[in-house]
């Protein structure tokens, strides 16, 4: 019997490490499912961190090329309308000159001032247009406030309503900015 004994307490035994080794086995199994599990969720808080700074690398992205074509605009346009200032300053310079060239000249001596006055304008003109600068028309045009600035209304029934009849004012254009409107007299 003791060998029996000694046998069921030899198989006892094993059977306790059995049990003692698949407890070991399983709480390994369940501490690298943790492990796995703390893995898997500090990669999808790194994954949503990366997606994160991606949309905030291609938002600034965006805005950087938004800057740099609005500062492309803003060079574009301050080279095309550089000389407006100036333009605007000379303004009552040419209307002063047109009124010069109006006067009657009733002698020689007159007569050469108003030539002399006139070959000014003309070179003042010139380099006026090649700045860009333009008449704006207006007699016998359709009234369009865009361009035209109405001070009076008068009555014609030969002329279609709304039809400029007399230009008190010349307007002026630089390129496609209106630097002053023409000052007309409108059909009613």
């Amino acid at each position: 019997m003791t060998e029996k004994t000694e046998n069921k307490d030899l198989v006892q035994d094993l059977q306790a490490e059995n049990v003692v080794e698949e407890t070991e086995v399983v709480e390994e199994q369940k501490a690298e499912l943790t492990i796995e599990e703390q893995y898997e969720a500090k990669l999808a808080e790194l994954q949503a961190k990366l997606d994160d700074e991606e949309n905030r690398h291609l938002r600034l992205r965006a805005d950087f090329d938004n800057i740099r074509r609005r500062n492309q605009l803003d060079r574009e346009a301050a080279e095309k309308y550089r000389a407006q200032s100036l333009l605007s300053d000379l303004l009552p310079v040419i209307d002063n000159f047109e009124r010069a060239l109006q006067v009657e000249a009733t002698s020689e001596e007159t007569a050469s001032i108003v030539k002399g006055i006139e070959m000014v304008y003309r070179s003042l003109i010139e380099a006026a247009e090649k700045e860009g600068l333009q008449i704006i028309k207006a007699e016998g045009e359709q009234f369009d406030p865009n361009i035209h600035q109405a001070v009076m209304q008068e009555q014609d029934s030969e002329k279609e309503t709304g039809v400029v009849l007399r230009e008190l004012q010349k307007g002026y254009m630089l390129k496609d900015r209106v630097l002053r409107p023409t000052m007309v007299s409108v059909n009613e």
